[in-house]
């Protein structure tokens, strides 16, 4: 009995192998031919082959975290030196038009990262995106149940979604740290894992942290919406027939009160996806947003939020209910939840283990999911009103974060050197 056996796309040609069925392929029955090409090629090998889009996903997003980590020092730095006051000052006057303009174009990436997934990704074969998709879930629940807990009936209730959400640059780039030592396919699932948060993150926000609502402004908002779909459905492939009515959409999408950048994902989805490189919105606009994004709007982001005061009594802030539903949701309850999910998958065989990912790796990633970060901190601003609340929970999303980041990388180069020794 023969099983084919599924790598990751990239953009030339397609090819199939098969492997008899077992724990791992032997050499001599690994087999390779080629079929007419369809815009997409998967190379099927003992470990998934990364696809040309997904390598520049990665090196982007692995620097760009290490470029988040420099500029989140500096602005701590500054905050509590001598010029404290006036980076402050120059920040709070330009905070809003990063947070609810620049930010939009970096969920449109999202969005358009979600939906290549969807098309040729690891979210495209249902059978190989469930293990992902179910972890996913398990390490929103459980964090989000956890910081419930301490703060349950309290004002600090609604920061619920904080522990939620897993910040793709920076994991990645703690990820990248290991190089060669960590396979494939633990890179491709933590980063379809991560975009599934994404995506659950911004249904949250959608969701629980709209505060008011203007249905005329909405209304517009998803006309506009429903015109670049029937685009879309009529084959218009030019970016500019979408981006022009995607910033009118922001514009209507911020005056109803659901939260502008939310738009950018709408506008996303409705992006043509084509199987034929040449014309292919979806990735033209991808391309051309990787760098901008990486480089720019997310250490603009991380510039304009985390001017921290670390004022005395700080760390005493730690110990308050909300801030150990963000630690201990982000530090174990990503961890718990992913892995919870995993095993409960895996035991009823409703999904598979990956042939060359061990549960250390699971482990590995599920704690280097627990880096909340961007998202963490978006939702921050989202979920609190009082300046004091929102600066401790910045605290204890850096402090969780950095806690994660060293914990998952010691798993991971521990699993790396023991080899097999670690199960």
């Amino acid at each position: 009995m023969s099983e084919t056996f599924v790598g990751a796309a990239s953009t030339r040609s397609f090819s199939v192998g098969t492997y008899s069925s077992g724990r791992t392929p032997s050499r001599g029955s690994c087999k390779f031919a080629k079929v007419p090409t369809i815009g997409l090629s998967l190379e099927y090998m003992t470990t998934p082959a990364l696809t040309k889009l997904f390598r520049e996903f990665f090196d982007s997003e692995k620097a760009g975290g290490l470029i988040l980590v420099g500029c989140t020092i500096l602005s701590i730095l500054l905050t509590n030196s001598g010029a404290g006051e006036g980076w402050l000052h120059f920040w709070h006057g330009v905070e809003h038009w990063v947070n609810d303009g620049l930010m939009a174009i970096f969920f449109l990436l999202v969005g358009l990262e979600i939906e290549r997934e969807l098309y040729i990704g690891e979210l495209a074969d249902f059978k190989k995106a469930l293990l992902p998709i179910i972890a996913a879930i398990g390490g929103m629940l459980v964090p989000a149940g956890i910081h419930f807990l301490f703060n349950h009936g309290s004002p600090t209730q609604s920061g619920i979604g904080i522990p939620m959400a897993t910040d793709i640059a920076f994991a990645l780039g703690v990820l990248s740290l290991l190089g060669n030592k960590v396979p494939t396919s633990v890179k491709i699932f933590l980063t379809a894992l991560a975009i599934i948060d994404d995506l659950g993150a911004i249904i949250v926000i959608a969701i629980f942290y709209t505060k008011t609502l203007s249905f005329t402004w909405l209304a517009f908002a998803l006309g506009i919406f429903l015109l670049l779909l029937l685009l879309n459905r009529f084959k218009v492939n030019k970016v500019m027939f979408y981006i022009i009515p995607g910033i009118v959409m922001w514009y209507c999408m911020l005056r109803s009160g659901i939260h502008a950048t939310l738009s950018g994902v709408l506008l996303a989805f409705a992006i043509p996806f084509r199987k034929a490189p040449a014309i292919n919105p979806s990735e033209t606009i991808q391309h051309v947003l990787h760098k901008p994004v990486a480089f720019l709007i997310l250490p603009l982001f991380a510039l304009a939020n985390t001017g921290i005061l670390l004022s005395s009594g700080w760390s005493a802030s730690l110990g308050t209910a909300n801030s150990l539903g963000i630690l201990s949701g982000l530090v174990l309850g990503k961890p718990l939840g992913i892995l919870l999910c995993c095993w409960l998958a895996i035991r009823t065989g409703l999904c598979r283990l990956p042939e060359d990912i061990r549960w250390s790796h699971l482990l590995g990633m599920g704690i280097l999911a627990g880096i909340g970060f961007t998202m963490s901190i978006f939702i921050t601003n989202l979920a609190f009103d009082a300046p004091g609340i929102i600066q401790f929970s910045k605290i204890a999303i850096l402090a969780a974060s950095l806690l994660a980041s060293l914990l998952g990388f010691s798993v991971l180069a521990l699993t790396a050197k023991l080899g097999t020794v670690f199960p």
